[in-house]
């Protein structure tokens, strides 16, 4: 195994020594899982397209879709275009809808696996002020794509209806009216303002707690539409507590990228399904995990995943919302992409420390797919930063 030299806090260069990697499981362990489990999977940048990458936005389609059917090929759904692949972030809807295409059209030959598509109100402007029945087509028009593309829907929160909405029922009003509608029960998104600063006070309320039972009432009154809720709080006891208050047959799929393989594995009040951003990253770890939870190895599935919870914690840091470099950057470690380049140049949102901290977690969490390979990319990356 390689030793590579990692900057450190107090500005030195110290020696670190990879470990042994995870065994990938097998096909034949991939397709017990008894919790449903997707990936929201990020996008591979063009790096040779000629424009500007703060501007414009180039996605290298073959690679994105390679990515894909590895996720698949480890028993792992794929959450398409949500704020893993920075929607909202660089990618826009133009963008948002071909990459659907192109996804679903790949699960096509794929026969079994599970796909499902982020539906939002991105098109809008949120400084503009849409208005409640503006943000209501909108909604309407990209769900009327997708579906039409054969796609199944997540829900996702709304930046303008964020800013347009001034109480409860206007959130009411919207999902209402947009879920009287879908073609097949959805998977509704709150996601928090740690992942995204613009959609604090969603569902009518800063209070967590107020604005919980605001989303769920509307769920309550529309839950033969809707498969489940993704909460993306980073709070185990939010999660739980509103886990605990579903109506029958509505599962949570846990966004809590801190607390994951707690609320997955559950308890004698039941369980969280998973739709995460972290299970990009740790796929192989996720998959043997999953498995080992299915034959009835809980503390197994501990052993596997407890050692990634670090990698994510970090991260996932603050500002959360640049948890896609981490992401990004460890796919470019594992040879699953050929560079480390990011829509929007989000490559530089975290520091040279940051990611070396990033390369020592993964390596503990056995998610490094191949040591030498990530060692030699790592010694290039700090190469360019003048440190090797």
């Amino acid at each position: 195994m390689p030793t590579i030299a990692l900057p450190t806090k107090d500005r030195t260069l110290e020696p670190y020594a990879t470990g042994e990697p995870i065994v990938f499981p097998s096909k034949e362990q991939t397709q017990s899982f008894n919790r449903i489990a997707y990936a929201a999977a990020h996008v591979v940048a063009d790096p040779l397209a000629d424009m500007d990458p703060w501007d414009s936005t180039a996605v290298d389609w073959e690679q994105t879709i390679a990515f894909r059917h590895y996720l698949w090929d480890l028993g792992l759904g794929v959450a398409e275009a949500m704020d893993t692949a920075q929607r909202g972030g660089g990618l826009g809807w133009s963008e948002a809808k071909q990459l659907i295409g192109h996804a679903l059209d790949a699960a096509k030959t794929r026969p079994g696996v599970k796909i499902c598509c982020g539906v939002g109100t991105d098109h809008l402007d949120p400084a503009t002020n849409p208005g409640i029945d503006r943000i209501i087509r909108a909604y309407e028009e990209q769900i009327e794509t997708i579906e039409a593309l054969g796609g199944r829907l997540v829900i996702m929160a709304s930046r303008a209806l964020a800013r347009a909405a001034k109480t409860p029922p206007d959130y009411a009003k919207v999902y209402g009216r947009i879920l009287r509608q879908v073609k097949e029960p959805v998977i509704i998104h709150w996601l928090g303002e740690m992942f995204d600063p613009a959609l604090a006070g969603y569902w009518g309320s800063a209070d967590h707690a107020a604005a919980m039972e605001t989303c769920l009432d509307i769920i309550g009154d529309n839950a033969a539409k809707i498969d489940g809720v993704k909460i993306s709080l980073l709070s185990r006891d939010k999660e739980i507590e509103m886990r605990r208050k579903l109506p029958a047959g509505v599962r949570m799929y846990t966004g809590d990228d801190f607390n994951y393989a707690e609320l997955i594995a559950g308890d004698e009040q039941g369980y969280s399904d998973a739709l995460l951003g972290i299970f990009d990253a740790i796929a192989p770890a996720a998959s043997a995990g999953l498995a080992r939870l299915a034959a009835g190895d809980l503390q197994g599935f501990h052993g596997i995943l407890e050692p990634t919870v670090p990698l994510s914690r970090h991260i996932f840091k603050v500002p959360t919302r640049f948890y896609k470099t981490g992401v990004v950057f460890l796919a470019w470690l594992n040879g699953l992409q050929d560079h480390f380049m990011m829509v929007g140049g989000q490559e530089s949102a975290r520091s040279l420390l940051h990611l070396a901290e990033l390369f020592r977690l993964a390596d503990k969490a056995r998610v490094l797919h191949d040591p030498d390979l990530a060692a030699s990319r790592m010694n290039k990356l700090l190469a360019v930063q003048g440190l090797a």
